[in-house]
């Protein structure tokens, strides 16, 4: 699997935009589809407003400020997530091979998200190969959505249980600040993250913390493209290789 992280960019967008074609085919007419966050959900995004063109009928239920303005240039009606979600398609920023446990909010959506994801029936992720990990922590930090208020407070606590925390930054140089109006720490110290349930409570237990990028026992399955542009569908205790 080392060869992944050196798929060139070219290659990384064609299993990207075949991935999304293949998880734009699940959808049906009629159904409340989550739209997640990323750069393969853009792809996503694409096919079904070119499939609505074509008859197709649906409602979206975006997860993030820019899926949600990226499914208006296409079309996709939308709605809150106040009803149960037929079916979300989402990116992810690592898949665990043979668990499908996932890290995500690299893109600063993790608490959108989290939230589609659970008020839905069926959760799909929808990635290249190069996020297939054996161990989640292997490439990506774990991002922690933290309140402003008191956050230095948060903040050590997160260093004390070894999270050695980052405060997120923005392209001016500045905190970057979610759509929720919180800030994101990249904690990369909790790697290799063995016992996600363990680690997900110790950080529900923080009071600062909004919530975490870790996405357990959630996804059915992830719909992996390939840079030769196939796919290879991997499900949970899936032994087989990418």
């Amino acid at each position: 699997m080392s060869n992944w992280a050196s798929i060139d960019v070219s290659a990384s967008e064609a299993g990207k935009r075949a991935a999304a074609e293949a998880a734009a085919a699940l959808v049906e007419d009629g159904m409340l589809v989550g739209l997640g966050s990323g750069s393969t959900v853009k792809h996503l995004v694409v096919a079904l407003g070119r499939r609505m063109r074509e008859g197709l009928r649906i409602v979206g239920v975006p997860t993030s400020t820019g899926t949600e303005a990226l499914a208006k240039e296409n079309g996709i009606p939308l709605a809150e997530p106040d009803a149960i979600i037929d079916l979300t398609i989402d990116g992810a920023d690592e898949v665990e091979i043979g668990t499908l446990r996932l890290i995500k909010g690299l893109g600063g959506a993790l608490l959108r998200e989290k939230i589609v994801a659970e008020s839905s029936r069926r959760f799909v992720v929808v990635a290249d190969a190069s996020k297939i990990v054996t161990t989640l922590g292997d490439h990506a930090p774990l991002p922690v959505e933290v309140v402003r208020f008191g956050h230095a407070a948060t903040v050590r606590r997160l260093t004390e249980l070894g999270g050695a925390p980052a405060v997120r930054r923005d392209t001016a140089g500045g905190p970057f600040v979610t759509d929720g109006g919180n800030l994101i720490f990249d904690c990369a110290g909790f790697a290799p993250i063995r016992d996600p349930f363990t680690l997900q409570r110790q950080l529900r237990a923080i009071a600062g913390v909004v919530e975490s990028g870790l996405f357990i026992d959630r996804a059915e399955q992830a719909i992996v493209g390939a840079p030769d542009g196939t796919v290879t569908i991997m499900r949970k205790f899936d032994a087989g290789t990418v």
